[in-house]
């Protein structure tokens, strides 16, 4: 096992790191997934707003025991019990009343007009639980990929009616199309597309391949590789196993336990092969831990600021963003890479639970909410690592098991398919819109959705597409990129421009 020896060495680097994380900047690169369980609601966070594609939207959501259509852009917040001009309902904390119009942005390359719109110009905006994100977006530093999802090849309405194409397993599974998503095949994948990146990439890192990989939320496929472990940090930036005589000084009322504790989960001594290996993987975990509890003391690392606090739209409550605390550890660890010698990292951030078939308003507006300023927070921590802006070296994007339902189930979404997600870095060709943003509206007498069927988007762009882009800035090969991504080589374009 690598990692164990690389803990050591880069164990010894410590004396000798300086708080200038810029020194080997230039050729540091991370990836940063942040996945949004359960099944993120695209249709309510981007939104067209050209007054065909709103009105058939606010038509398919504004409907039910909770409407959970959003206000048009300019739309005041009405203060809570009172009652709202557009809605005619009395106005709530976390409901559409209450949180004002959607936020406008302005992509810089105007999109296409799909078939089946009669807008002459698209126009769109954001859900109003994002200024945060919105300012990203109109500073160039955010990006949005419309439509994208898991697909084998390219698909249309009529191909997908008629199963004349190939379809990824188990469409609308939770299990499954997160492990599509993450690994390319269904439930029971083994490697994910994140850790066979980290696999070709490794080797950059020199002796120190152990922290290639990391994780704030737990084991994720996406990190899964041939060679590379992922390692575990929790979201308050301990390492998952931490049993050391210096830091842990008494045991069951014991001063000695611990290390005796130690020194029995290390062993690689025992006659069974199974027992030494898990000493090996242990003593391996052990060494690292007390690596990256001795850098996160150094000054480049004790510099980045805690995220603030953020207002709960659904409580009004002040509370700590679970996102922003693992967006945190990662920029601590990414000032720490750098100075030690590191040149690629991924990481895998738990965004929080999208599942909302019930009760949307209030859940996705909190949500989202976090979402924006965790990104924000995470912006402004990368612009200033011991003096340098690591911003161009980090890309950060958003995953998710897939888009809701365009209409409501009376006060949320069900299980559909393409969805829109956010990219943000220096190095993102941000303020625009890539990929088609599709045509709006549900399915009525005299009107077909040519990108629509039973209330699900089908995918124009597939995940493939997505990731390979992303792999492409990190410097995986195009070659290598086709053995990843096997479904690549049926999409015309491999590289979507936005990084």
């Amino acid at each position: 096992m690598a990692g164990l020896g690389g803990a050591g060495a880069f164990g010894l680097q410590l004396a000798a790191a300086g708080s200038a994380a810029g020194a080997t900047a230039n050729d540091y690169k991370a990836l940063v997934c942040i996945y949004l369980y359960g099944g993120n609601d695209a249709n309510n966070m981007v939104l067209a707003t050209d007054t065909d594609s709103w009105t058939r939207y606010f038509s398919a959501r504004n409907q039910g025991e909770d409407p959970i259509a959003l206000m048009p852009v300019g739309t005041a917040a009405v203060p809570v019990g009172q009652v709202s001009s557009v809605t005619g309902r009395t106005s709530s904390l976390g409901r559409p009343e209450a949180l004002g119009g959607v936020l406008p942005v302005t992509p810089r390359t105007t999109q296409a007009i799909p078939a089946g719109t009669v807008s002459s110009n698209r126009t769109f905006a954001l859900h109003p639980a994002m200024g945060q994100a919105k300012a990203l977006f109109d500073a160039g530093r955010l990006a949005i990929l419309a439509n994208v999802g898991t697909l084998i090849e390219p698909t249309s309405k009529a191909q997908y009616a008629a199963k004349s194409v190939k379809l990824p397993a188990s469409l609308f599974s939770h299990n499954d199309q997160q492990s599509t998503w993450q690994a390319g095949a269904a439930e029971g994948a083994r490697l994910g597309w994140g850790g066979q990146m980290g696999d070709l990439l490794a080797s950059m890192n020199g002796q120190n391949t152990i922290f290639t990989s990391i994780t704030t939320s737990g084991t994720a496929i996406f990190l899964a590789g041939n060679s590379i472990v992922q390692y575990p940090l929790s979201g308050g930036n301990e390492p998952a196993l931490k049993v050391t005589g210096a830091s842990a000084s008494s045991l069951y009322g014991s001063k000695t336990a611990p290390a005796a504790l130690k020194a029995i989960i290390t062993d690689t001594t025992s006659t069974s092969d199974l027992a030494n290996d898990h000493g090996l993987i242990a003593a391996r975990s052990v060494g690292a831990a007390s690596v990256i509890n001795t850098a996160f003391t150094q000054p480049v690392v004790t510099a980045i600021p805690a995220p603030p606090v953020y207002t709960n739209p659904a409580k009004g409550s002040v509370e700590t963003n679970s996102v922003a605390v693992q967006l945190r550890t990662v920029a601590r660890m990414i000032a720490t890479g750098p100075t030690f010698g590191l040149k690629r990292q991924v990481f895998f951030v738990n965004g929080g639970s999208f599942d909302d078939h019930d009760n949307q308003n209030v859940a996705q507006a909190n949500s989202l909410a976090k979402l924006a300023q965790a990104l924000a927070y995470f912006d402004s921590a990368l612009a200033d690592i011991g003096g340098s802006d690591m911003r161009g070296n980090v890309t950060t994007f958003t995953a998710s098991d897939f888009s809701r339902t365009f209409n409501t189930n009376g006060d949320g979404t069900d299980h559909a398919w393409g969805g829109h997600h956010l990219i943000m870095g220096g190095a993102v060709r941000g303020g625009d819109i890539y990929g088609q943003f599709p045509t709006v509206g549900m399915e009525l007498s005299g009107f077909s959705n040519p990108d629509m069927s039973g209330g699900s988007f089908i995918p124009t762009t597939s995940v493939d597409q997505y990731a390979a882009t992303l792999g492409s800035w990190f410097g995986v090969d195009s070659t290598n990129l086709n053995t990843i991504f096997p479904n690549l080589r049926n999409f015309s374009k491999q590289n979507l421009g936005f990084v």
